[in-house]
């Protein structure tokens, strides 16, 4: 039986610092949408484009990450994790993989959550043309997003012109997606790859360009219909309504949870081992595993966590724009 052609890499090392107190606790690749972690998604995404090895780079409690996953067998992978011991940027991180990827691989940034349109286009878009990368993109509506991510510029064959990371001016629409599908050739662009004078980290869109200068083939495929960057504790929210809408239902209740009876859920997810023992309304909330609540209020817009463990921060976090009703 012959190797399956590629391999996976997500790139999971991230701190959540600015997510609030469970930022601390979790890290930001495995916080539960809709009560799955978010790597489950990628994963499963991983699977369909028939990858069976993926290296997961991991950090910042990477223990965390270990324990949610193991060794992949839950979702149909095997996974090999790899410390990143120096926080130097993407494409540092990736660089350090060089020698344990043997073959083309498809990338994942741990903390983006991706909705998917058939990710074997990335794959036939690179096998149909020869290509040393393909980005996935997406056609944007808001500027603000394409700065926040990358801008992807065309020649009118289709291949990539130019790459420009977090442009302050943005030329085009067309936004990078935190995933990609490389061939090895990308290794010996990071190696390439000068620090940024900003950041002072190595950018993995500089090795991009890069390869293109070297007169690589770079192509795109639109295949991302929605995406957001996990950065704040109001992500977690718009991407638990994104999932509770895709699902068709108005709220997720996790397993061995005591819900006094009154309780009123909108378009809310609760954990595991979650108690409520007084009616209360929960609109639009995320509801950590293993919390109690016993004060009878009305939440809104909020998630809601165990305390810190070692500081003893409150457990309610609110950085919503729609604030607590």
């Amino acid at each position: 039986m012959s190797e399956p052609r590629y391999q996976g890499v997500i790139l999971a090392a991230g701190h959540g610092a600015r997510m609030g107190p469970f930022g601390a606790e979790l890290p930001k690749p495995i916080v539960p949408i809709c009560n799955r972690p978010l790597l489950a998604y990628q994963l499963d995404y991983m699977r369909q484009a028939g990858i069976e090895d993926v290296f997961v780079v991991i950090g910042h409690l990477g223990y965390r990450i270990t324990q949610a996953l193991g060794d992949g067998s839950a979702f149909g992978v095997r996974i090999e994790y790899v410390e990143q011991h120096q926080r130097l940027g993407i494409a540092h991180a990736v660089g350090q993989l060089e020698s344990r990827v043997d073959r083309p691989f498809l990338l994942m940034l741990g903390d983006i959550f991706f909705e998917i349109d058939d990710i074997q286009r990335m794959i036939e878009e690179m096998e149909g043309h020869g290509a040393a990368a393909v980005l996935a993109v997406k056609e944007e509506t808001d500027v603000d997003a394409v700065k926040r991510n990358f801008s992807v510029m065309l020649h009118e064959n289709g291949t990539v012109k130019r790459v420009i990371e977090k442009p302050r001016h943005v030329a085009n629409m067309l936004k990078g997606c935190g995933l990609y599908l490389f061939d090895l050739p990308i290794f010996d662009a990071i190696r390439r790859t000068p620090r940024t004078a900003m950041r002072d980290e190595y950018e993995l869109t500089d090795s991009i360009q890069i390869l293109i200068d070297y007169e690589y083939p770079v192509r795109v495929a639109p295949v991302v219909t929605w995406d957001i960057n996990l950065t704040y504790t109001h992500d977690l929210i718009s991407c638990c309504l994104h999932q509770l809408r895709k699902l068709n239902v108005s709220s997720i209740v996790g397993e061995e949870c005591n819900i006094v009876e009154g309780v009123d859920l909108r378009d809310t997810v609760v954990g595991d081992r979650v108690t409520i023992r007084t009616p209360a309304t929960l609109e639009r909330c995320v509801v950590l595993s293993g919390v109690t609540l016993e004060d009878g209020q009305r939440y809104a817009d909020t998630v809601l966590a165990l305390p810190h463990r070692r500081t003893g921060a409150p457990g309610l976090i609110q950085e919503s724009s729609h604030g607590n009703a």
